[in-house]
């Protein structure tokens, strides 16, 4: 609001008109000093509590919201949301099926890398196509979820090159979905996984559902180690067939110069019942737990940078070409 001087209702009298002038300046400087302190108030109310909302990041380090794109808090498999309802019954048919005899047949079926050709830039971008039903804090296409983990590792290990890509290429393995990898159904190929071949642990998300698993009653899989033995490595063991394990067979195969960390980040990211639950320690051996040091430090961007805001891929794509030359062929068998 400003009052103009000809608005002012001037007077013959000079002491009534030397306080109208008064008034006027008074009121004009209150309304002009308002309006300063309610730009700042704007302008503070883009960042709350010290995070950049849009980028999430606190003094130029990634840091981790409190709550997923639904509202609720991350890997809340108990909050009641029409998507929980359809994640428990992902993991339902999920636990039924995954079994040994399962695992063995898929990755005879997919070791073969004869469903296509084609570079790892392209093959992010059929995950346009993708989303994750058993996912319950995201619904956005997979390829935000791959670029934004990126990103906000790329932020906070700028020198970590290799780990920047392995963010990229994490998940590129759930283009089993899609028609021409098999179009396999959601059970097959997202979600938690677990080893087959031993006996199933309490800690798996909705564990509950795996008494009418086959192996659950057979005693060469029931028993703490089944087949395995104490410290065998993880690389022994089967896992639940699913991206993880397609993608890891794809870099390995086609001669990936990723670190060893980065490939185990690739098979064991969607094993969380291990790098949350501290479940399964045992099978591991020294190789392993050196790289679940880098495993825990990729999960929280993994996890936590899931959001409804977009990164930009044309203009982070140079970047990530770079990477891929660097690491990959220019063409991969799949």
């Amino acid at each position: 609001m400003t009052i103009l001087i000809e608005q002012l209702p001037f007077g013959t009298d000079l002491i009534s008109n030397i306080f109208f002038l008064f008034w006027f300046f008074k009121i004009n400087i209150f309304f002009l000093l308002n309006n300063v302190c309610f730009s700042d108030i704007q302008a503070d109310e883009t960042t709350v509590h010290g995070v950049n909302e849009t980028e999430l990041v606190v003094d130029g380090v990634f840091a981790a919201p409190e709550t997923n794109a639904f509202g609720h808090n991350f890997r809340d498999y108990t909050a009641e949301s029409a998507r929980q309802e359809g994640v428990e019954n992902f993991y339902k048919i999920n636990h039924l099926n995954q079994t040994f005899d399962f695992v063995k047949k898929m990755r005879a079926k997919y070791a073969k890398l004869d469903k296509a050709e084609m570079s790892i830039w392209e093959c992010c971008e059929l995950l346009n196509d993708v989303v994750d039903d058993s996912d319950p804090d995201l619904d956005e296409p997979q390829i935000q979820h791959l670029l934004q983990s990126a990103e906000a590792i790329r932020k906070d290990y700028p020198d970590e090159d290799w780990l920047h890509l392995t963010a990229l290429i994490h998940d590129l393995g759930k283009v089993l979905l899609l028609p021409s990898f098999g179009e396999l159904p959601q059970w097959a190929v997202v979600g938690d996984t677990f080893p087959v071949g031993c006996a199933f642990h309490d800690s798996i998300v909705h564990s509950k559902y795996f008494k009418e698993n086959p192996d659950y009653n057979n005693p060469t899989y029931n028993s703490k180690f089944g087949i395995y033995s104490k410290g065998c490595g993880l690389h022994n063991v089967l896992m639940s067939w699913g991206h993880d394990d397609y993608m890891y067979m794809v870099a390995k195969e086609n001669g990936t110069t990723l670190p060893s960390a980065g490939l185990f980040i690739i098979r064991y990211h969607s094993f969380y019942v291990l790098h949350k639950s501290g479940a399964y320690m045992e099978l591991m051996n020294k190789e392993d737990k050196e790289n679940l040091k880098w495993l825990h430090i990729f999960n929280k961007y993994d996890l936590y940078s899931k959001s409804k805001v977009q990164v930009n891929a044309e203009e982070v794509k140079p970047y990530y070409m770079s990477l891929i030359e660097k690491y990959f062929p220019a063409k991969l068998k799949w």
